[in-house]
């Protein structure tokens, strides 16, 4: 079954309509607003400004009626992007250091706080070896959110235009 997600540029569902089946770098292009979205399959994350930029949410089958009491977002969704199932192990190697300098960690399972469980100061750098992840601010999977798709990151903190800290990780198994 393919990912699919509806959105609409009123709240409630109402008013003109975009389906998308994949990323989506600019929702602006096809609609003035997206202020409501259908999960009608799959799993996605949605970014509050273009280009997958700014807050970000993770999306699973559903109904998101309006986005400021749904996800937290003060505007509206401008660009979203599908996170593909991933089925088999996950990995990932994660760096106290930028440029994965400093104590290294491998993890395969989700980690409520990487402070408490692995004694690092902090998480600057990792690898995504396989699957899909969510970083997070705060311990315990809470605070603004970060997706992970496989890869090298060298420097995490480019990842929000503030000097974010990642405290904790989660795998996505959604599908």
């Amino acid at each position: 079954m393919s990912a699919k997600i509806v959105f609409f540029e009123g709240r409630n569902f109402q008013g003109r309509s975009y389906e998308c089946v994949g990323d989506c770098a600019e929702i602006a292009s096809h609609l003035r607003r997206c202020s409501s979205c259908r999960v009608e399959s799959g799993t996605f994350m949605v970014y509050e400004g273009p280009d997958y930029a700014g807050q970000q949410h993770l999306l699973t089958r559903g109904e998101y009626p309006e986005y400021q009491t749904t996800i937290g977002f003060a505007d509206c969704v401008r660009s979203c992007r599908h996170v593909p199932a991933h089925k088999g192990p996950f990995k990932m190697r994660i760096y106290e250091g930028a440029d994965f300098e400093g104590q290294m960690k491998e993890l395969t399972e989700d980690c409520g706080s990487i402070q408490d469980r692995h004694h690092m100061s902090d998480m600057q750098s990792c690898h995504v070896m396989e699957g899909h992840w969510l970083t997070f601010e705060q311990p315990n999977y809470e605070g603004r959110m970060f997706y992970l798709k496989p890869g090298k990151y060298r420097d995490l903190t480019e990842m929000s235009d503030d000097d974010v800290r990642l405290s904790s990780v989660r795998r996505i198994t959604e599908s």
